[in-house]
Order: C-alpha cells, then structure tokens, then sequence
C-alpha cells in the first residue's frame, strides 16, 4: 500500500522503530558511538533473529528549549533514518542532539546525520 505516492519500503512502520523504554535500555548498555558535532550516534547490533534496522530519538530539552525546534530535528533524523533504512545493517540506533543542534540549518543537519549512518554500513 502506497500512502501519497511513497513506496511503501520507504515509510516508517512500528517494527523501525525502538518503542519501550527497555529496548532504549538495551543500546544505551552497550552502545558503540558515532559522535558528531549537532548528534551523537549510538547503536548496537540486534540479537538473533536479525531484523531490520531500527531507530529511536533521544532530543533533549536542554539542546533544544522549543517545542517546534525539538519536533524539527526529529523529523530530520527521521527522514535521514528513512532514506537509508533499507542499506543499513541489523542495528538499533538512537540519535541524541547535542548542544547547538537547533541552531543549526536542516541542510547541515541532514548532512551531518547523513554522513553517520553512512558509517554503519
């Protein structure tokens, strides 16, 4: 199913996403790091049976004060997280924002997050 014109293998369904607080707990234990200047990267390979990669946001009220700015990067990790999903490997990754992350453009943004994800392949 197609919803405005978007292949379905490019949306962002329930199974690619990290959901409970457990499954955050889970990365967090053990994470590896891409650090970057606006986000950190974290992600930790999936236990057997491997999955597709999924993802979990992390924008703190700190970095972020606004409402719309913290709803902004989490589109932008989203999307960025979308545009990949199918080429990454069986990961689960969160994306926190680091200071000065809501003062950034979205093309930095998305270059930034762009390039990290890149890494996991």
């Amino acid at each position: 199913m197609t919803v405005a014109g978007r292949a379905p293998e490019h949306g962002f369904p329930r199974s690619a996403r990290l959901l409970v607080g457990r499954e955050y707990q889970r990365v967090f234990s053990r994470a590896r790091r891409l650090p970057g200047t606006r986000f950190m990267v974290l992600y930790r390979p999936q236990d057997l049976p491997a999955g597709p990669a999924r993802l979990g946001l992390a924008v703190s009220r700190k970095h972020a004060r606004r409402a719309v700015d913290r709803n902004r990067l989490k589109r932008i990790a989203r999307e960025a997280f979308r545009a990949r999903r199918q080429a990454l490997p069986p990961v689960d990754i969160i994306v926190l924002s680091r200071a000065g992350a809501a003062r950034a453009g979205g093309a930095e943004l998305r270059a930034e997050l762009d390039r990290l994800l890149e890494k996991l392949k």
